[in-house]
């Protein structure tokens, strides 16, 4: 029987790579997208290449750029913020999400896929606009108005789960939480002062289990 068509963003990180099992789950054929977005680093893009390998699934690097962006992600005159806030934070790059479905959607109508998953989860509610479920709504009834092909159906399966139930599900999934990258910052191991950083180490405390990636460390 023919396996229906699916695109996975993949960014190297514990949502993605979750995301990313849980399509392949579902009997789908998977086609990953990893985009270069002139991140000051490009450590995540390593690791999403490699989890797309060991998920056994196709991908391509979509390399975009956006000199306009003063995200602390991007700007190697900013410095990435180690205290949490209640705004909006300087690691939010503008427009990341509409960017990255847009080129999900071209890629998609081309191969007819017909669906598209996101690792957007509750998490990145308050910090980052592009994540809430309101704008993926709205976004996927506006991108079927204009495709010439099928409907296209954003999938967002993560969009109620905090980082801690990711992780539970991730590892239901077979994820190797080893072989993903978070830490804001592409140094050889993670900074554990970034928000990302503490998020994820928090949330593999509260399931009594620790960071693979920290597992060489006291």
């Amino acid at each position: 029987m023919k396996k229906n068509k699916t695109i996975v963003l993949l960014s190297g990180g514990i949502d993605s790579a979750t995301t990313l099992f849980l399509a392949k789950k579902q009997s789908l054929t998977v086609n990953a997208l990893v985009f270069d977005y002139g991140q000051k680093h490009k450590k995540e893009i390593r690791f999403a290449k490699q989890i797309a390998k060991i998920a056994k699934v196709k991908y391509k690097i979509v390399r975009v750029r956006m000199p306009w962006s003063r995200s602390s992600l991007t700007d190697k005159a900013k410095k990435v913020p180690e205290n949490f806030s209640d705004k909006i934070p300087s690691t939010y790059v503008p427009g990341r999400n509409i960017i990255f479905l847009s080129y999900a959607v071209s890629f998609a109508e081309s191969i007819k896929a017909d669906s598209i998953f996101i690792g957007a989860h509750t998490q990145d509610y308050s910090g980052y606009p592009d994540c809430r479920k309101v704008f993926l709504e709205n976004f996927n009834q506006a991108i079927n108005l204009g495709i010439a092909g099928k409907a296209i159906k954003f999938r967002y399966p993560l969009i109620n789960k905090n980082k801690k139930e990711i992780i539970q599900l991730g590892l239901k999934l077979g994820v190797p939480f080893e072989y993903t990258w978070s830490c804001y910052n592409g140094r050889k191991q993670p900074c554990l002062k970034c928000e990302s950083c503490r998020f994820r180490v928090n949330a593999f405390k509260q399931l009594g289990l620790k960071d693979p990636l920290l597992k060489n460390k006291k």
